[in-house]
């Protein structure tokens, strides 16, 4: 594959770093990243990884657009007001980018589906918003061997990792199982907007070094940010050898969580 005079415009700036040039960038045309999620986290992902040149990109959310959304999910706008959430952000994926190949999903990730998902992509974004499609997302990606980006947001805090399944730590080392639901705050609490585009970001860029193979990955380290303070915290998380998803006797099946 060779890029054409377009795409070597489009991409200039990716070309014109040592570590990338063309030969990164036919990497990035050449590989695929599924996003579960298409809100505030889903979006900076959908649309960086978009300009980025991610030559496929899946998109899963069962959601539709709401008002409320947009305080935060950048990717959609106020036309877009009860639409799916995929076709919202196909849409503006395809118009940052009409270069690449983007696979909606309009349906509930679950034990069922995952895997069948999955194992389409080479690397897979957690823009989920409750522990039980994180933790799901978790035994889906150590089961198939899937790379994967972890990440949390609440009130003015965030959280991610990026996870190699058998190599790093996996989320079940650092958190071992969900919280009881009725404990779940997520949707019960408030959201700097500015929060999901941050973490995000720092979730797209991991997605793109790995594909690219360079810098360092935020493996058995989970990144702490708190937007208040600005403090950003990095905290090692060992891979656990009796982990009950990616230990020696880790899992051989997918379950569905309570939610």
């Amino acid at each position: 594959m060779t890029l054409t005079q377009n795409q070597k415009e489009r991409y200039l700036r990716h070309i014109m770093l040592e570590d990338v040039d063309e030969k990164g960038q036919i990497k990035l045309l050449n590989s695929s990243v599924l996003i579960i999620g298409a809100g505030g986290l889903g979006s900076p992902n959908a649309m960086y990884l978009a300009a980025a040149g991610i030559g496929k990109i899946g998109i899963l959310d069962f959601d539709i657009v709401e008002i409320s959304n947009l305080q935060r999910q950048i990717i959609h706008t106020t036309e877009e007001i009860g639409f799916p959430k995929t076709r919202s952000a196909k849409i503006t994926m395809n118009a940052i980018n009409p270069d690449i190949k983007i696979e909606t999903y309009f349906e509930k990730f679950t034990s069922a589906n995952a895997l069948k998902i999955i194992n389409d992509y080479d690397f897979i974004i957690d823009a989920t918003d409750n522990f039980a499609g994180k933790f799901l997302i978790n035994d889906a990606c150590v089961l198939a061997n899937k790379p994967y980006s972890h990440a949390g947001v609440l009130k003015y805090r965030g959280q991610t990792m990026t996870v190699l399944p058998h190599q790093s730590a996996c989320f079940a080392c650092a958190f071992d199982t969900p919280p009881p639901v009725e404990l779940n705050p997520i949707f019960r609490a408030g959201l700097f907007g500015v929060l999901p585009g941050l973490i995000g970001c720092i979730q797209a860029a991991e997605a793109i070094k790995y594909l690219l193979g360079i810098g360092d990955l935020l493996t058995n380290k989970l990144l702490s940010v708190d937007t208040k303070t600005m403090d950003f915290r990095k905290i090692d998380v060992s891979k656990n050898p009796q982990c009950r998803i990616c230990g020696e006797n880790g899992i051989k099946e997918l379950r569905d969580y309570p939610q």
